[in-house]
């Protein structure tokens, strides 16, 4: 689905990203841990083809497609999605406009998807115009819930939102990226993961967001770097126990 290679990346003239090799198979939920400043969101701008990451060098691959140089909405028509952790506020346009133009054409019916998440009483309301962080997540799920990408993007998804509306975002984070995924007598688990048609990137500083997504597998980015391979639940209990100082130290190895 996806595959980046030694992706070196710019903001102006500071590198924020440093070699990073990275590939996310169908259907598989990659997690990103790492503190603020690590640049993680970076990844994710880069990824969707935003103006101020310039690429210095590396590649990325979307099914099968080059798309280091593409511009954004080329990556979204391959089946690229985001949800951003701060998105701007759009004045003079309803929500049930944006989102039924994320269907590209398709058939949808806003008001039952935006039931979903509670947020049928919104679509008339202009993009994000006074909504609170609960409430952003919950327009930028609904948005991807009409485009149906293939790879979804979740920048820092338990960011800004309290407990009740983090149960409710989990939830359709999960059926956005696993379906049901519940047992069935006719099919493991590892069956069920490979019927799966959506990818997803997920960066996190707190992980909260593992008490509801079955992550496949999962890294630390640390200073523009990637490293420490595990399961995702691993990485997150050595990070609560040691911090990411000892994330740090196998950094130090893998790069002498």
């Amino acid at each position: 689905m996806l595959h980046i290679e030694n992706l070196h990346v710019k903001i102006e003239e500071r590198e924020v990203l440093r070699g990073i090799d990275l590939h996310i198979n169908p259907g598989e939920t990659f997690i990103l841990f790492g503190p603020n400043g690590s640049g993680k969101t970076s990844l994710l701008m880069t990824l969707m083809g935003f103006g101020n990451y310039t690429v210095t060098k590396g590649r990325i691959i979307f099914r099968g497609q080059d798309i280091t140089h593409a511009p954004t909405y080329e990556r979204a028509r391959l089946g690229l999605g985001m949800s951003f952790q701060r998105p701007p506020t759009i004045h003079g346009l309803p929500i049930r406009h944006l989102v039924n133009m994320c269907a590209r054409g398709r058939e949808i019916d806003a008001d039952s998807l935006a039931r979903k998440v509670n947020f049928d009483q919104f679509l008339e309301r202009d993009v994000n115009a006074g909504f609170s962080g609960g409430e952003i997540k919950r327009s930028e799920l609904l948005q991807l819930m009409a485009q149906q990408p293939s790879l979804v993007l979740f920048d820092e998804p338990e960011s800004g939102v309290d407990l009740e509306n983090m149960a409710l975002i989990g939830r359709v984070v999960r059926e956005l990226l696993q379906g049901e995924d519940k047992p069935r007598p006719d099919k493991s688990l590892e069956e069920l993961k490979r019927t799966r048609e959506t990818s997803g990137l997920i960066i996190t500083h707190t992980g909260y967001i593992l008490d509801y997504v079955n992550a496949d597998r999962g890294q630390v980015l640390y200073d523009g770097h990637l490293c420490c391979e595990a399961r995702p639940r691993d990485i997150l209990e050595h990070i609560r126990k040691f911090g990411y100082q000892e994330c740090v130290r196998c950094l130090d190895k893998a790069l002498v």
